[in-house]
């Protein structure tokens, strides 16, 4: 199975290396991260890049589809080589899926119309006027598609596909040995935990307000 990870200017590093640390380690499977031409890539803090190997048009038809989220999306929007890639990628995977604002663009190329999935949490209301079913759920299946929540979200949702592919054990064993065991020192991670100030002050803050 050949898995396509799709790279674009000012992604989110975690959005993309998440599910790739997990994924990677399914038996037989190809890894490839993908962009409109290939070379670095810059995530969006501009301090990281990460290669693109092959062009979308040099991969038609990956059986697993990764989007990442990140600021960079937004201009992802009506960026009809990327859409148009996304539908022709649909029509043959197996699993198509997506991290944080990912789901946003599998929306605007109107994957979603009428699923459940989520995003992050910034971004639940936009997900619904994109035509998706949002919930606040960290991973969402619905049928072949596969969302996670925000950013880190991206290792829960590589772990759970990897589980309904290759099984439960394997999964176990790969998260046993990348010591994926999360003890967070705050209890912050959701806007239902973390300070309401803080929840305000990133809603307010948010590119998402103004969509």
């Amino acid at each position: 199975m050949q898995i396509a990870i799709v790279l674009y200017d000012r992604f989110t590093a975690l959005d993309a290396v998440g599910p790739y640390e997990t994924l990677v380690r399914l038996p037989g499977a190809e890894t490839v991260f993908v962009a409109e031409r290939t070379g670095p890539v810059r995530s969006d803090t501009g301090a990281l890049a990460l290669t693109a190997d092959r062009t979308l048009e040099e991969v038609p038809a990956p059986g697993i589809v990764v989007v990442p989220g990140g600021p960079g999306q937004t201009a992802q929007m009506e960026n009809e080589a990327l859409l148009d890639w996304l539908r022709s990628a649909d029509a043959s995977s197996t699993w198509t899926t997506s991290v944080c604002t990912g789901s946003l663009l599998l929306a605007a190329a109107g994957l979603l119309q009428g699923r459940r999935a989520t995003s992050h949490w910034l971004a639940l209301d936009v997900l619904g006027r994109l035509g998706a079913q949002p919930t606040g759920e960290r991973v969402v299946f619905d049928g072949k598609y596969v969302t996670a929540a925000g950013v880190s979200s991206g290792i829960d949702m590589g772990l759970t596909l990897l589980g309904r592919i290759a099984g439960d054990e394997h999964a176990q064993a790969v998260q046993l040995l990348t010591e994926y065991d999360p003890q967070p020192p705050y209890d912050a991670g959701s806007p239902h935990k973390a300070p309401a100030h803080l929840v305000e002050k990133f809603r307010a803050e948010s590119r998402f307000t103004l969509t």
